[in-house]
């Protein structure tokens, strides 16, 4: 009797141990995770780009969740006049509800990257849901009349496995950013250039959010003033796929 208390009462700190380690363990799964799904430079599998190389002095402007039918135009305007292409990450449903805004995109020759159908987050989602997502959107960029090279964006920049994994497979490559201007909440159209120009570098990836009515228009005011400040620092703005091409090499 006096054994069987005795081992009883000797295992509880082996117990209590085992249960604490299982503890910590799962906290830093949990951490590991999401870090990983927030991570801007990194993903399991496939390729992805936040910026590009540093060789030249070359910057992309991206802009998410185009097209809208009532902001579009003016973004396309300020583009013209200034005499630059960018990369518009493209929503399926937005597409879908405005196709002329969406063709008139490509028609002024800009690039188009897609960014799911729905913009819900990739996130514990089957297999035939990220096809769908993806392949929906590229359906109705092909039908805008765009021709060039696709490359992916995922919604609010989250990634674990599944999409990655689709990715690789397909051989799409996610595009990241690292420069976000207007990351604060409610910035002005002022605050967003200065921050543009400080967070400007070579192969800078620039992400901004130019199409919601009112709440980015400060970012459709900025656009003007951060495409000549960063002519003015000697840079060139490209489409994401031209800052992604290599240099040639000298013969």
């Amino acid at each position: 009797m006096r054994t069987f208390i005795y081992n009883r009462l000797g295992n509880k700190p082996m117990k209590l141990k085992i249960l604490l380690i299982g503890l910590a363990l799962a906290i830093a799964a949990a951490i590991g995770l999401y870090l990983l799904m927030n991570a801007r430079c990194y993903q399991l599998l496939g390729n992805l780009v936040c910026h590009g190389a540093d060789e030249r002095k070359r910057v992309a402007l991206t802009f998410d969740d185009a097209p809208s039918e009532r902001t579009s135009d003016a973004v396309l305007a300020v583009l013209a006049e200034k005499n630059v292409k960018a990369t518009f990450f493209m929503i399926g449903e937005n597409m879908a509800r405005h196709p002329q805004a969406a063709q008139r995109i490509a028609a002024a020759g800009h690039e188009m990257g897609n960014h799911s159908y729905s913009h819900r987050r990739f996130l514990l989602r089957s297999p035939a849901f990220i096809a769908r997502e993806i392949e929906d959107t590229n359906t109705l960029i092909r039908a805008a009349g765009y021709h060039g090279p696709i490359h992916f964006r995922p919604p609010y920049g989250k990634k674990l496995l599944g999409l990655p994994w689709y990715l690789a497979r397909h051989h799409i490559t996610t595009v990241m950013w690292d420069s976000e201007p207007a990351r604060h909440q409610s910035p002005t159209a002022e605050a967003i250039t200065a921050a543009a120009l400080a967070q400007a570098h070579n192969g800078a990836i620039i992400l901004l959010h130019p199409f919601c009515p009112d709440a980015c228009r400060a970012e459709r005011e900025a656009l003007p003033h951060i495409i000549d400040g960063l002519r003015a620092q000697g840079y060139t703005l490209v489409t994401v796929s031209t800052l992604l091409t290599p240099k040639p090499e000298n013969p």
